[in-house]
């Protein structure tokens, strides 16, 4: 199986004032710590610096709300018209996995038919598979670090989010992504990325079927709509790509608890699976759960003392 590391979520924000609050409302209810910014200075503009961002860890997940600002705010800028298109409601950027050796990435997956994006003077460092060649969800393949990641960092303690903060995150448990139907999901996250499905199941609530892949570290959950007004369905033909994010939690009364004492309205069932309310979660669905999937495995990230070896990606040569 094709085995790699989970490096960071990222979503869009139409104005760096709304990012801002993003990164306030993390902070804030989430318990996130800043590893590092990417912001807009004299030195930053002169280099053609095109947004500002936050690298927000919580657990062992790092989650990233952009912002164009600088050249990206110019019509015509690359990153800026991407984010732009990004920052609607129920919309994320996609997710970032961590390799070793971009061109044999490059390689792997040009000969699935794949068209890797790269940015001119970073092809040593990324690229970008375009989202309308991965259902959707924009997949970036990153070589390097993170400025200031802490997951790496001798004594990093993910478990403090668990036996500490009021909300007990456990872990990501899944990346929700809507699907026209779950042949499409398997022929493309197990057919050609070598994820093998390991559970089904059904969300009425969300009008869902589901079946799950497995991506090294993480979970992909596909949505198939289960009639054409139910709420995946809509995601499908407004937004595509991911539609959510499942956190594990130790307790899913005390995180209900938790965040109606922010302040904070839920949807769904605290019993089973919910979610912050969107209009108060940037327009994106962050839900939680106490519940184990069977055939899950245990939530958790390859990234604290990744080694290259940790990962896999097919010998294209060897192959042919």
């Amino acid at each position: 199986m094709v085995s790699l590391p989970l490096f960071h979520i990222a979503w869009a924000l139409g104005t760096n004032d709304e990012r801002h609050a993003c990164d306030k409302f993390f902070l804030d209810v989430f318990g996130a710590q800043t590893g590092y910014e990417v912001s807009i200075s004299p030195d930053t503009t002169a280099s053609g610096t095109d947004r500002e961002e936050s690298l927000m860890v919580v657990g062992n997940t790092m989650l990233i709300p952009i912002a164009p600002l600088g050249d990206g705010e110019k019509i015509g800028s690359n990153i800026g018209d991407m984010l732009r298109d990004h920052a609607i409601p129920g919309k994320w950027i996609g997710i970032a996995l961590k390799v070793d050796d971009v061109q044999a990435a490059d390689k792997w997956l040009s000969s699935l038919g794949f068209h890797p994006w790269y940015r001119p003077g970073f092809e040593s460092i990324y690229f970008v598979l375009p989202r309308d060649e991965t259902l959707g969800m924009r997949i970036e393949i990153l070589k390097v670090s993170l400025p200031n990641d802490p997951r790496p960092k001798p004594g990093w303690n993910a478990d403090w989010w668990r036996d500490h903060h009021p909300l007990g995150i456990e872990g990501l448990q899944s990346i929700g992504v809507s699907c026209d139907n779950l042949q499409q999901a398997r022929d493309f996250f197990e057919g050609k990325l070598g994820w093998g499905e390991i559970a089904q199941r059904s969300l009425p609530a969300e009008g869902a079927n589901c079946a799950s892949f497995l991506g090294g570290d993480f979970v992909i959950e596909a949505m198939e709509p289960t009639s054409k007004d139910s709420p995946v369905a809509a995601h499908r033909r407004d937004c595509q790509g991911m539609y959510c994010l499942t956190f594990k939690v130790r307790s899913a009364k005390a995180a209900a608890d938790y965040l109606r004492q922010k302040g904070l309205s839920l949807v769904g069932d605290t019993a089973t699976r919910f979610a912050i309310d969107p209009d108060q979660a940037f327009s994106r669905l962050l839900y939680f759960t106490e519940h184990e999937v069977p055939g899950y495995p245990p939530v958790g990230s390859m990234i604290p003392g990744w080694e290259p070896s940790r990962s896999f990606i097919p010998d294209v040569e060897a192959a042919s």
